[in-house]
């Protein structure tokens, strides 16, 4: 059970179902966050888009509770995910949030079917209903096939959308997806992509999909552009304002000279 508490005042509208507030988050004293704000709707696809080390993942990791905030807040519906202890932040993910990176860490020693049901098992299901979904999941991945092989026996690709099956299998409330088409070819990330788009749209599932790729962020509802840790448009703000004033003499007046 999570608990259920008010919101501050200034949160934002009810159709936000996981929003961050002013977070701030450093690795090793190195900045990776810094006051970063971000909502998103029920249902949105939200790319968060920036070049490699941007800050994408460290605001997924602290947007599913993988990482507490230093600074800042984050929220789950009414649930104030940075005051909850580890094990109720573990809880979330398993329940309502769903992970897929750009490497599927599928366990060797289960099968195919097992890694994808993986959620569902976790969570109490029984055998029977677990095999079910992680199958229909599968087949939508035209990998039904596979369902009884070993990831050691999968390419790649094949692997990835193992891990988007297991991602999807308990229909989470909100799926992150870091990356996930990096490791793959154009035809494996376009099928890949039009899975995930696909559920979340017809299950009502939000996702947040962490990119450098315009192609896959043009699938997006919306985007979120960071650069150094900061939202974008503060980052360049930032820059231009460090360059400082201009010491160059205006044509035709002296260095020296003083305005009336």
């Amino acid at each position: 059970m999570y608990a259920m508490v008010a919101p501050p005042d200034n949160a934002p509208s009810d159709d936000d179902v996981l929003w961050a507030r002013s977070v701030h988050y450093s690795h090793s004293g190195s900045p990776g966050l810094i006051g970063v704000s971000v909502g998103v709707r029920e249902g949105e696809i939200v790319a968060l888009t920036g070049p490699r080390g941007s800050g994408k993942t460290t605001l997924l990791r602290c947007l599913t509770g993988q990482l507490v905030p230093e600074q800042g807040e984050v929220w789950f519906n009414s649930v104030p995910v940075h005051t909850m202890s580890a094990l109720a932040r573990a809880r979330l993910r398993r329940d309502r949030f769903g992970w897929i990176g750009p490497d599927p860490l599928l366990l060797p020693e289960l099968k195919v079917w097992e890694n994808a049901a993986l959620p569902l098992l976790i969570a109490g299901a029984s055998h029977r209903t677990a095999k079910r979904g992680a199958c229909a999941w599968l087949d939508r991945l035209d990998i039904s096939g596979l369902a009884r092989k070993r990831p050691g026996a999968l390419t790649r690709a094949e692997s990835q959308r193992v891990a988007l099956a297991r991602a999807l299998v308990n229909e989470p409330a909100v799926v992150f997806a870091d990356e996930p088409t990096a490791p793959l070819h154009r035809a494996e990330r376009a099928l890949l992509l039009r899975t995930l788009t696909t559920a979340a749209r017809s299950h009502g599932i939000t996702v947040l999909l962490a990119t450098h790729d315009e192609e896959i962020a043009a699938s997006a509802d919306r985007r979120v552009a960071l650069l150094d840790g900061r939202p974008a448009g503060t980052a360049a703000a930032i820059e231009v304002n460090v360059d400082g004033p201009s010491d160059e003499t205006p044509e035709g007046q002296s260095a020296c000279s003083l305005s009336a």
